[in-house]
């Protein structure tokens, strides 16, 4: 499905924080500077595919006015290198002008997926891939029910999740009508919590918590609140994000891999699939500092042993691929494979992480020329 199994993630997280500043993490990172070096970067390693988010606060600066200059570098340099790119409409920000609590939310992204599908349409060429909203669920969650991101409510968690599911429809079906061959990826993060055996409510609370986490999925296609508009189509490729802090006790402690009740990767992996039989592809993993090359092998050895046992799985994006500034702190986070860059462009390497890249990815050959 992708020009390459192993991706790059760029990241592109562009939402207010609380004392109201706005992130940019393309700008911070320095990505749009030296994006020609990035992608030179990535292809050297074999990395050919790339996620990449468009901006939104930048395009639609005045109302209804859409100036996509800041993409059109981005568009160029991948045609002229052959990166195939997965584009994220909405990375967890959009204009200052736009309440998303509002139906004006969904007219707006509605028309930025139009605009933006023309321009793909007249700029580039093949199948392309667009993601009108990244995790649908985190962002309700977290700027819908627990004040943690930007729009900072509480107790509007469903709210925020049935108006993004309209959103992402309306979204998908102007990028239909502009790229018929157009595939829509819906990237969400999966989870594990666990219970307290001995207080069987903890339980089942646990449960429902964790089955949350395929609401918006099914709101897309049309099995939840049907009167949102979903249909099966809109469920085209299912994106995975999936890190080392994904797991946890109900109300409680992270779970880490090595634990008892920790849930193998694999296994949730079927699970997904088992339930939608959509082709998938692990879109966001990763972990900071020297755990860095142990959890990428794992991810790598967890997807081969879900491809075995059936599960269609197209690719891991490495994700970040650059250390970037924290969102709420601006702490250095060593969780790419490549640092802030010099001030020609480039870039240190974690090496024991790109080690464990060529690794894996001489593994994978491997496979395949066996199968």
């Amino acid at each position: 499905m992708f020009t390459s199994f192993l991706q790059a993630g760029f990241e592109c997280s562009t939402h207010k924080i609380k004392n109201g500043r706005r992130l940019d993490l393309v700008a911070a990172t320095s990505h749009d500077r030296y994006l020609r070096q990035d992608y030179e970067r990535m292809a050297q390693i074999g990395m050919r595919t790339a996620r990449e988010g468009i901006r939104w606060h930048l395009i639609e600066m005045t109302p209804d006015k859409y100036d996509f200059a800041t993409v059109l570098p981005f568009i160029e340099t991948s045609n002229q290198m052959g990166i195939q790119v997965i584009w994220d409409l909405v990375h967890f920000g959009w204009p200052d002008h736009v309440d998303v609590f509002t139906e004006r939310f969904v007219k707006h992204l509605a028309t930025l997926a139009r605009q933006f599908a023309s321009l793909l349409r007249k700029e580039t060429s093949g199948v392309t891939f667009i993601a009108p909203v990244n995790e649908i669920s985190f962002l309700s969650w977290g700027g819908g029910e627990d004040a943690h991101i930007f729009p900072f409510a509480r107790k509007r968690g469903a709210e925020l999740k049935q108006r993004l599911v309209r959103a992402v429809i309306a979204a998908s079906q102007e990028i239909k009508a502009e790229l018929p061959q157009c595939r829509l990826v819906a990237p969400e993060p999966v989870i594990h919590i666990v219970g307290d055996s001995k207080r069987p409510q903890d339980v089942i609370d646990a449960e429902r918590y964790r089955t949350s986490m395929f609401e918006a999925w099914d709101m897309l296609a049309g099995r939840l609140h049907p009167e949102l508009g979903g249909a099966e189509s809109y469920l085209d490729v299912i994106g995975i994000n999936f890190y080392d802090a994904n797991q946890w006790w109900n109300h409680g402690k992270t779970i880490f891999r090595g634990a008892p009740e920790y849930r193998p990767f694999r296994q949730i992996l079927q699970e997904v699939y088992s339930r939608y039989k959509r082709p998938m592809f692990v879109s966001e993993t990763g972990t900071e500092d020297a755990k860095r090359p142990a959890w990428f092998a794992y991810i790598c050895e967890e997807v081969r042993a879900a491809q075995t046992s059936g599960v269609e799985l197209h690719g891991i994006c490495l994700y970040p691929i650059l250390n970037h500034p924290g969102w709420n702190d601006d702490r250095h986070c060593y969780n790419g494979l490549w640092d802030y860059p010099s001030p020609e462009g480039s870039r240190e390497i974690y090496q024991p992480l790109a080690d464990e890249i060529h690794r894996q990815e001489n593994l994978r050959k491997g496979r395949a020329e066996i199968i």
